[in-house]
């Protein structure tokens, strides 16, 4: 306990760090994930073929060779890092980068599950009174998917949030789990520190979890 009240500084802005890249993962993973699914139901094939292979490639692809490939094949190729030191300021933007691409093919099938669920005649009406395909996505069909699929997309949200911890493996290192492993190699004290950071996570998973069943019940109820 000695040891977590010590380094309890360290850990919890390592921590604010893993929230903080939840944060811009999730927005940049929203975004690029309804694009993907817009994409996957257009009826444009060079637009479905793409999006079912970028979804395809990065939904099997494990998460740790995703970042691995921004962090090492990317940031050479674009000039990112000199010598052999990623600069830190460049890492974190490379792990937002990967954990973005990553999860929005996960975002995609959810909101693309979601579209399935919405009527044809819907569709086929807003094209009736003269909207084109992508604005009857925007306007009818996407806003009845999300409420349709708040529960899993709430779920890939808490999954997105606790992979956060991978991201020290592909050279990101001063989140939590960084900050845990030197802790470890420093004090040998290992059981206080887990038990706490794991007590951090749960406390901002558990009311996710939480809410997005609430909302999916009181809408599914709405409806």
């Amino acid at each position: 306990m000695d040891e977590l009240i010590q380094y309890g500084p360290e850990l919890f802005s390592g921590f604010l760090k893993n929230l903080l890249l939840s944060v811009l993962i999730g927005f940049f993973s929203l975004v690029v994930g309804t694009i993907l699914a817009a994409m996957r139901v257009s009826p444009t094939p060079v637009l479905r073929a793409a999006g079912t292979t970028y979804v395809n490639v990065l939904r099997n692809t494990p998460l740790t060779l995703v970042l691995a490939f921004c962090y090492l094949g990317l940031s050479d190729t674009l000039g990112l890092i000199f010598s052999t030191e990623v600069p830190l300021y460049n890492s974190f933007w490379l792990a937002v980068l990967g954990m973005s691409a990553y999860t929005s093919a996960f975002v995609c099938e959810a909101l693309r599950s979601g579209v399935n669920t919405v009527p044809m005649g819907q569709a086929e009406a807003a094209r009736a009174i003269g909207l084109t395909f992508f604005q009857s996505v925007r306007l009818i069909i996407f806003p009845q998917a999300f409420r349709a699929v708040i529960a899993p997309l709430g779920s890939v949200l808490i999954a997105m949030i606790k992979n956060t911890t991978v991201v020290a493996a592909a050279g990101y290192t001063v989140d939590v789990a960084a900050v845990m492993r030197e802790t470890f190699d420093t004090t040998g004290v290992s059981i206080p520190i887990f038990i706490g950071i794991v007590l951090a996570f749960l406390v901002v998973v558990l009311p996710i979890g939480w809410y997005t069943g609430w909302l999916s019940r009181r809408l599914a109820v709405a409806r």
